[in-house]
């Protein structure tokens, strides 16, 4: 009876809009996901093909570049046939391992951003030594432990989840599988899978969060001690898109996972989780890198050595 009754799919609601609106989204989802894969592609190569850009900042944006790239890649695709069609189904297995890799390059970007955090602090509040902490093997080593730690944490919890015990309903009224909603259809307890999110919230949330204020909190006093206004301005822009991005990930996050989302929140909850999975990645080249005079002018000369 279990095997007869067990769920081996499920139906994702998506956006039930009109014809019109449906077309309207289908475009614009479309040609967002081309400019955030092609924006976040030159980011990459310039990075790699511009010897100026040879520095652990630039290092760091290019990772998160990739992280954009699968996150975006991991949600927008399915979610264009489920608009398409004003709905889809996606099997157990794909549901299990879309929320695997979109949990996982989250907590990813997580760490990445206190590494990322930090490097702004060493350039700020110790100069001299900066070429010397930040070395190309000890950016390379918080890189490689930014992914490992992003996709080993989560997966405690995806097994507990998928373990559970799903026998109907199997509407996930949704754009993606995500946990919230995939929790609700279980028929068996899920204590234990919230309890291991809590747990895991630890080294995922307040490690990062803490390393994060910690190194703002030191580099607003620093800043604070320069005397000229030009000298603190310039110092304040190496580490602003940074902070504008951190408190853009972190906001939706928060509203999404901690805020209830019952009634009539859930199609709010629809449109905050495009956010950090849609528009973050599209905005990310364009705060951390457009606006920067050192990617410009790579642009630049590599725009002039291409054959006329």
């Amino acid at each position: 009876k279990d095997n007869l009754t067990a769920v081996t799919e499920f139906f994702l609601l998506g956006f039930q809009v009109s014809q019109g609106l449906k077309f309207f989204l289908l475009c614009l989802f479309f040609l967002v996901y081309c400019v955030t894969i092609c924006g976040n592609l030159l980011i990459i190569t310039l990075v790699f093909i511009s010897k100026n850009l040879h520095t652990p900042m630039y290092f760091f944006i290019s990772q998160l570049s990739i992280s954009d790239i699968l996150v975006i890649t991991d949600i927008v695709p399915k979610m264009l046939i489920i608009l398409l069609n004003s709905g889809g189904t996606i099997t157990f297995i794909d549901c299990i391992t879309q929320f695997y890799f979109l949990s996982g390059l989250e907590t990813f970007e997580c760490f990445l951003l206190a590494v990322m955090s930090y490097d702004r602090y060493v350039a700020i509040c110790n100069p001299l030594r900066y070429t010397a902490i930040m070395t190309s093997t000890y950016c390379l080593l918080l890189t490689i432990m930014s992914w490992v730690f992003g996709f080993s944490i989560v997966l405690f919890y995806i097994v507990t989840t998928a373990k559970l015990n799903f026998c109907g309903p199997n509407i996930i009224d949704h754009v993606f599988c995500d946990i919230i909603p995939l929790l609700e259809l279980a028929c068996s307890d899920t204590f234990n899978v919230h309890l291991e999110i809590y747990i895991l919230s630890i080294p995922v949330v307040i490690i990062p969060t803490t390393i994060i204020v910690s190194s703002y909190t030191n580099i607003v006093l620093i800043i604070l001690r320069i005397s000229s206004s030009t000298g603190r301005q310039k110092a304040f822009s190496t580490c602003s898109s940074h902070l504008t991005v951190v408190s853009i990930f972190y906001w939706t996050i928060f509203s999404v996972y901690v805020i209830p989302t019952k009634g009539s929140r859930l199609n709010i909850s629809k449109i905050l989780t495009l956010l950090y999975t849609i528009l973050t990645p599209l905005i990310n080249p364009v705060i951390y890198s457009f606006r920067n005079k050192d990617i410009m002018k790579a642009v630049q000369e590599a725009v002039s050595k291409c054959p006329d």
